[in-house]
């Protein structure tokens, strides 16, 4: 019965994109999503907004017979959160390690790079126009017929001017 009841195939979109970027992530960056998902867990509330997990460097093995060596975990930060992070060192590594469940973490590297996209500002609403400024748009404006491109040229004049500081 095609259409009734809830889909019982149904998939979560975040279990979807997890299970296509955590192979990626692995195999470029030698992370797992988990650990960037989880990295507020880890790092602390505070620690984690200026700061994200990048990547795992794995020391090279020339044999298979080679003897364990623990990770470098690279983590990017902003600013002031470096040395906050340096003094945590010791608990994040602890923390990360116990998420993956075994000490494959032996040294943390920071690398200071911005964590978080730009925040764009608001630009503040245009003021009102004086009563000069909107005689002289009107009369800019006047000779043009189409109705609508008038509206939008008064709309974008208004703007414009708006935007400016009142002449006086």
């Amino acid at each position: 019965m095609a259409g009734k009841g809830p889909d019982r195939n149904a998939v979560a979109v975040s279990d979807l994109a997890t299970a296509i970027l955590d192979p990626v992530l692995r195999k470029r960056a030698g992370i797992s999503i988990g650990l960037v998902q989880s990295w507020e867990e880890i790092a602390g509330p505070r620690l984690a907004q200026s700061s994200r997990p990048e990547k795992i460097q794995w020391p090279r093995r020339m044999h298979d017979d080679d003897p364990f060596e623990p990770a470098v975990l690279v983590v990017a930060c902003e600013g002031a959160a470096a040395l906050h992070l340096q003094h945590e060192t010791g608990e994040i590594i602890s923390r990360v390690n116990a998420y993956l469940g075994f000490s494959a973490i032996g040294r943390i590297r920071f690398v200071q790079k911005p964590v978080r996209p730009p925040q764009t500002r608001e630009r503040p609403a245009p003021r009102a126009l004086s009563q000069a400024e909107k005689h002289r748009l009107d009369s800019t404006l006047g000779r043009i017929e189409d109705e609508g491109l008038r509206q939008s040229l008064e709309r974008l004049g208004a703007s414009v001017v708006g935007s400016g500081k009142p002449k006086g």
